[in-house]
């Protein structure tokens, strides 16, 4: 979206006080207000008090368990968007959440870029909602004022964006907006009562609005349309639709015009996605798709395919994910949230969310810090967080069990550097200068088997020149790799 979205108040029921401590202060950093309950019973009584748009609602718990609180939730408010957050093995229970009502749903153990996507979508969809409601009171306004003053409608027409043309039914024309000669390239001073063609010279164009205003409204189910281009490649739309009397009678032909210019493109950039990603999508699919029919003739002791396609089904989710991520990157919607932030406080809190997924495999994960604190800069956390996330999961995926990760900060004349360090598989040197890029991944005897989408660098990248920092490697096979991230320290003024 476009328009910046408002700030919306969240709930988190979860009997796991680490968790609803650590969604709090991730949620928070989002812009929203955040209340926190450790049973359904509590979550309720916080619901029917405040202003709560989007829940995060735990599936097991003693006492309610969160089904029974998902029915509850409806019943208080219907509009009330619910993301159910389960562990892996009660998956079944929630998809049946989502049948009862729930948004969606997010698995435990996740990372704080799972949270940021799963709820900036349920955001997104409160904020479309809202809109919604608030266009159709809009609309119904402004039909009564035009239905009590039919003065306005000329003034209208002369301001609206779209091209506007009226004809009599011997197709002269009787009235044209700007917009119509802006989009044609005609002279703004030029005045109606020629015959259609002497304002656009397209033959389709002209038989169209001609055969709607000599009568053949009459004939015509569905308003007709045309796609035309002009130089410079420049495409218009033209919808037609034909003006009658109370007896039916036709009087001649309206067509709108819209610059489907940027549709055109859009169109092209999404074939062109296609093609880029298509082996993406397609072998991860594949994989499911042969587990599946495997485990259908397996017996039931040998189920252990199921977490396979599992890891892959996730492995799209977090593609979709990454790639959302990017293009708001890339259209400047994220970084904008400049606030002073301490990157030594940043840091520790990342790193105590990370911790239990490297102790998983029984890596150490280390922060060294300087004795004095480190001056805060200017940046959005939202934005350091994606950064410095990505990068101490990336050394957590790309380094063997029982390794090590270190993550360092450092003020260096008048830019904070840190340094994320891991003793694992590490990089070619061929393979450097396309770490960064789209959809690559590094890819050896040792890697072939770790998921991911080949996004998470190119985001990282495009975050740190967003704030005009500079992220640099080093690596060797079988020694691992250090990711360097230097960004300047800002006044709070600039």
């Amino acid at each position: 979206m476009n328009k910046e979205l408002d700030p919306l108040h969240v709930l988190v029921i979860d009997d796991e006080q680490d968790l609803r401590d650590g969604s709090e202060r991730i949620l928070v950093r989002m812009g929203f207000t955040v209340s926190k309950a450790a049973r359904g019973d509590e979550g309720l009584k916080i619901l029917k008090k405040e202003p709560v748009a989007i829940v995060l609602l735990d599936l097991k718990m003693p006492g309610m368990d969160g089904m029974e609180v998902l029915g509850h939730i409806k019943k208080i408010n219907e509009e009330i968007v619910v993301i159910v957050v389960t562990g892996f093995a009660t998956v079944e229970t929630a998809i049946e959440a989502m049948k009862k009502g729930a948004y969606d749903f997010i698995p435990k153990p996740f990372e704080p870029d799972h949270l940021r996507i799963v709820v900036r979508r349920a955001q997104e969809k409160v904020q479309l909602l809202r809109e919604a409601q608030k266009l159709e009171k809009e609309r119904q306004r402004t039909l009564a004022d035009l239905d009590a003053e039919k003065s306005r409608t000329r003034t209208i027409i002369e301001a609206l964006p779209s091209g506007v043309v009226v004809t009599n039914t011997e197709g002269v024309v009787v009235l044209m907006n700007p917009a119509f000669l802006w989009y044609l390239g005609l002279d703004a001073n030029l005045k109606p009562g020629k015959p259609i063609e002497e304002y656009i010279k397209d033959d389709g164009f002209c038989k169209m609005l001609r055969g709607i205003g000599e009568g053949g409204c009459k004939k015509i189910k569905e308003p007709p349309t045309y796609e035309f281009a002009l130089a410079a490649n420049k495409f218009l739309l033209a919808e037609g639709q034909a003006i009658v009397n109370e007896e039916k009678d036709c009087l001649g032909a309206v067509v709108i015009l819209s610059d489907v210019t940027a549709m055109k493109a859009l169109d092209q950039l999404k074939s062109e996605f296609v093609a880029k990603v298509s082996h993406e999508l397609r072998s991860p699919l594949s994989t499911i798709h042969e587990q599946l029919v495997m485990v259908e003739k397996t017996p039931d002791n040998e189920q252990y395919l199921l977490p396979r396609a599992r890891e892959k089904t996730q492995g799209l989710i977090s593609l979709i994910g990454d790639l959302l991520d990017l293009s708001r990157i890339e259209a400047g919607h994220v970084g904008q949230d400049l606030k002073p932030v301490a990157v030594d406080e940043l840091l520790r809190n990342i790193v105590d969310f990370i911790t239990a997924q490297a102790q998983s495999r029984n890596q150490s994960l280390a922060l060294e810090l300087p004795e004095a604190s480190l001056p805060k800069i200017l940046a959005d956390p939202m934005a350091l967080e994606s950064i410095f996330g990505n990068l101490i999961a990336n050394a957590i995926k790309y380094t063997q069990e029982g390794g090590e990760i270190t993550v360092k900060a450092q003020l260096v004349d008048d830019q904070i550097q840190v340094d994320v360090i891991d003793n694992g598989f590490g990089i070619e040197a061929r393979q450097l200068d396309k770490l960064f890029d789209k959809f690559f991944r590094v890819k050896t005897d040792k890697t072939r088997y770790i998921t991911g989408t080949g996004l998470g660098l190119s985001l990282v990248k495009g975050l740190v020149d967003k704030m005009g920092g500079t992220i640099t490697v080093a690596s060797k096979p079988d020694q691992g790799s250090t990711f360097t991230v230097l960004l300047p320290v800002k006044a709070e003024s600039e």
